[in-house]
């Protein structure tokens, strides 16, 4: 397996919109991420990925770019930019920025004049079909909900929108589009950024008869067999990999909605040459229930090994791994994941060994470092989030329960993870001095950086200790994975190996203790969650790494 410097790092994500306020206008900005910069490097991080800080009418916050050369003023605007980049590269960190190729906002230039008319030289940008306002092409569906097709008067055609209406797809078929936005890419790579997430990645290529959709189809597998892995889509990737991205030393990671274990490891094959890594959703749509995220499940953790054991398997030899539980589109890890009451801290740190001992790049969500949790709003005009207004539309005009609805909300919102990060127990977090632009976790006077940072026993220094352990031990990196005991409901246990060295991690995912005896008293123990050890016994969410030296 040939090492590399992003398979060896960690990742930090950050939703600058809720990392840190320095202008005290209660949006957080580049100078307030400038201003935590030792912060991450004292957690022993490697790369920062930047969610998007385009010009942006912030329909999707900031996933909707209207101008993919410049800053968000919003966000401090380009010298603020320059200025976290430098700050960045002086600590030796690597800056991923988001980039969003398969839509544009409809405020972008090029949507602007493609609008106009089907003879606009940029009409070609975007996908259309001719219709009328009574009968879209077909029956797709949004992920936001509603149709996506938008009625375009100025040219008597539809549009196609696979997240809202103000994200137009842009036209992937068109060459044109394409070097534009290797353009783009070039653009900042030549600035010194150190590589890209793409967002939705998976989904540039299109099935150009649009073909409706079976009644009653599963999202999931919509998303699957329809939106995503076009039959472009390599073609395209491998385009732009030997256009553009093959002329730096860079990272590159994809969002895969759709992406499964058939498909997957063609976008990471080393010899492929498309992308380093991809986000596939296997494991985060695991409680997901028949009517989808909004219909929560419990997690069945027999699966959930199962998922990490099939992508390692599929991806050992020739590709490579991203191994994360959350970001800026998922709840909270120890909230969904774990126990974030009377087990917050143990199930926290399970999770953090857990993210530290794959096989595959981590990455760590800001707030997730100190076990932020989910935050209950008392009703749904208190959610920011598009994608939850959408459902809770939806499903009201559906005729659901919605006292339960909102329980699922509770769950399941994106601004779960959105919410001001916590940096101390001062009014607003220490996130700002205004009002924030997003509700700050009441639970902010317990959970925050600053008193995290005083308990040697924290979360916080806890990870700290296993991103260091993780750096420590190649063989957490690169050694062989496997699953020693995959069918228990409640018990995970798994080898990391190679010539010289043999890792032994074990978790219990489960509030309640656990027989287990050390079959091999050779292994010794490295260390874990808990202060006391008990014999012959896990205790709740308890965690332990075991050595044994075999060469």
């Amino acid at each position: 397996m040939e090492k590399n410097w992003w398979k060896e790092g960690v990742v930090y994500q950050i939703y600058p919109r809720s990392f840190k306020d320095s202008t005290d206008n209660g949006i957080g900005d580049l100078a307030g991420i400038l201003e935590k910069l030792d912060y991450l490097k004292s957690l022993g991080i490697d790369m920062i990925w930047l969610c998007p800080v385009y010009q942006s009418p912030n329909d999707d916050n900031g996933y909707d770019i209207s101008d993919y050369r410049s800053i968000s003023e919003e966000f401090g605007g380009d010298s603020a930019f320059e200025a976290l980049l430098d700050g960045i590269h002086q600590r030796e960190m690597r800056l991923i920025m988001d980039l969003v190729a398969n839509h544009s906002s409809d405020e972008h230039h090029w949507f602007q004049e493609a609008r106009k008319s089907r003879d606009n030289p940029y009409h070609d940008y975007y996908y259309w079909k001719a219709g009328t306002p009574d009968a879209p092409p077909n029956n797709w569906q949004s992920v936001f909900n509603g149709s996506v097709w938008e009625w375009n008067d100025a040219t008597q055609e539809y549009y196609l929108h696979l997240y809202t209406k103000k994200q137009p797809d842009l036209n992937w078929e068109n060459p044109k589009v394409r070097h534009e936005i290797y353009a783009i890419i070039a653009y900042w790579l030549d600035k010194g950024v150190d590589g890209f997430r793409m967002d939705v990645i998976s989904l540039i290529s299109k099935r150009l008869d649009f073909k409706s959709t079976p009644k009653n189809m599963a999202f999931i597998d919509v998303m699957e067999q329809h939106y995503a892995n076009g039959p472009k889509v390599h073609s395209f990737l491998k385009e732009m990999n030997q256009e553009v991205l093959s002329n730096y030393d860079i990272v590159t990671v994809g969002e895969g909605p759709g992406v499964n274990l058939e498909h997957g490891p063609r976008y990471v094959s080393a010899s492929e040459k498309e992308l380093d890594m991809v986000f596939h959703f296997d494991h985060m749509t695991i409680d997901f229930g028949p009517e989808g995220k909004y219909d929560p499940i419990p997690i069945d953790w027999v699966r959930f090994k199962e998922i990490f054991r099939q992508w390692d398997a599929t991806n050992s030899s020739n590709g490579w791994n991203s191994i994360f539980l959350g970001n800026h589109d998922f709840s909270r890890i120890v909230s969904r994941f774990g126990n974030d009451t009377q087990h917050r801290v143990a199930s926290a740190k399970l999770f953090a060994t857990l993210l530290m001992t794959m096989r595959g790049t981590p990455y760590i969500y800001q707030g997730d470092e100190i076990g932020m949790t989910n935050i209950e709003h008392p009703h749904i005009d208190a959610y920011n989030d598009i994608e939850t207004r959408n459902a809770w539309v939806a499903a009201k005009n559906a005729g659901k329960n919605m006292a339960q609805f909102l329980k699922a909300v509770h769950r399941q919102s994106r601004d779960n993870a959105r919410s001001p990060m916590q940096w101390d127990a001062t009014p607003n977090a220490g996130f700002s001095n205004a009002k924030p632009w997003l509700t700050v976790n009441p639970n902010h006077s317990e959970i925050n950086v600053a008193k995290a940072e005083k308990d040697t026993s924290s979360i916080l220094h806890y990870y700290r200790k296993m991103i260091a352990f993780r750096k420590a031990h190649p063989t957490i990196i690169y050694g062989s994975f496997t699953d020693l005991d995959p069918n228990h409901p409640q018990l995970y246990t798994y080898k990391r190996e190679n010539a010289a060295h043999r890792f032994m991690i074990v978790h219990n995912l489960g509030d309640t203790e656990l027989q287990w005896t050390q079959e091999n008293p050779e292994y010794i123990f490295c260390m874990g969650n808990y202060a006391t050890l008990m014999k012959n016994k896990l205790q709740a969410w308890e965690t332990r790494i075991y050595q044994l030296d075999i060469a």
